[in-house]
């Protein structure tokens, strides 16, 4: 299963109040909306409040900067294609079928998130530039599924048992597009 970016409480990756508040996902979603209507750079927190008719300093109770409310949405946004894969990896198809599918769905799922959202787009681009930590943490989760896939390979004799699964497992990752 891929694992869903951990609830923070205090400060870890700018986020601060309680995550499950109403106003946290109200603030995340309206910045999500600027994001892909005006673009990352173009959105300001003041501009974040306002549409949610609030002060851009209630804001900062819940995120230090606009790269904290980045990288939430973010995060958002590549488990979201991540979550596209993990379906493919919990079917019934053989784990050939699957190590074949995977890069495909993650390929379709991306294309489909980044072209009909292309300022969303250009958040993740900032993230990967910038190295944020949720572009960073979201080769993880893929590599944990490509695992998945060859060890129950192995289990079923499809692939071999010499080289470990976790050497397998990045090398799958960085060979796909």
């Amino acid at each position: 299963m891929v694992e869903e970016p951990k609830k923070h409480s205090q400060n870890e990756e700018g986020r601060r109040g309680p995550v499950d508040h109403a106003r946290h996902e109200q603030i995340l979603g309206v910045a999500a909306e600027h994001f892909r209507t005006f673009g990352y750079n173009k959105t300001s927190i003041s501009d974040i409040g306002r549409a949610i008719g609030i002060s851009h300093a209630y804001v900062y109770r819940f995120f230090d900067s606009k790269k904290a409310i980045g990288e939430a949405v973010c995060s958002h946004t590549l488990a979201r294609i991540a979550s596209a894969a993990e379906k493919t990896v919990a079917s019934t198809a053989t784990a050939t079928e699957k190590i074949r599918q995977v890069p495909l769905v993650l390929i379709e799922e991306g294309l489909s998130v980044f072209i009909q959202d292309r300022k969303l787009h250009a958040v993740v681009e900032e993230a990967v530039k910038e190295k944020w930590c949720s572009a960073s943490n979201h080769g993880a989760p893929i590599e944990a599924l490509i695992r998945r896939i060859v060890a129950k390979g192995r289990e079923t004799g499809e692939f071999e048992r010499k080289t470990p699964v976790d050497e397998v497992g990045h090398s799958i990752r960085v060979a796909w597009p």
